[in-house]
């Protein structure tokens, strides 16, 4: 039986330029961050997720792992939703696409990368 007071509340990716990854993330989800400094920044995502941006240079312990490896993934309506965000965010922000959208298994979906590499999935669940 699971531990009823561990709760996963946030996601912390190791950033080169936190203030440059809050701007991103800014744009991109339509929030400001709750907390902006020089070596951080966090956003309270509505789902109740907190997305905590630390620089990779003074985190502790220093990480290791690059860019990459998980990705963050945002689930949207139906399929015309997941057409519409790729054709906003490809257009809009500064991202690098590394799948078009395309239907999977469990969905249609596409994949871009942020500025520092991390891999950010759109999708909606096959129904």
């Amino acid at each position: 039986m699971p531990d009823p007071a561990f709760k996963a509340s946030f996601a912390l990716l190791m950033v080169d330029s936190p203030r440059r990854s809050a701007a991103f993330y800014r744009e991109l989800l339509g929030l400001d961050p709750v907390e902006e400094q020089a070596t951080f920044a966090m956003f309270a995502l509505p789902t109740g997720l907190m997305l905590g941006l630390w620089s990779k240079h003074t985190a502790e312990p220093a990480p290791s792992a690059p860019a990459g490896g998980v990705e963050i993934g945002f689930e949207v309506a139906d399929a015309a939703a997941v057409d519409a965000t790729y054709t906003k965010w490809t257009e809009t922000r500064d991202v690098r696409v590394l799948q078009k959208p395309v239907d999977l298994d469990f969905g249609r979906t596409f994949v871009v990368l942020d500025p520092d590499g991390h891999r950010l999935r759109v999708f909606a669940a096959a129904g």
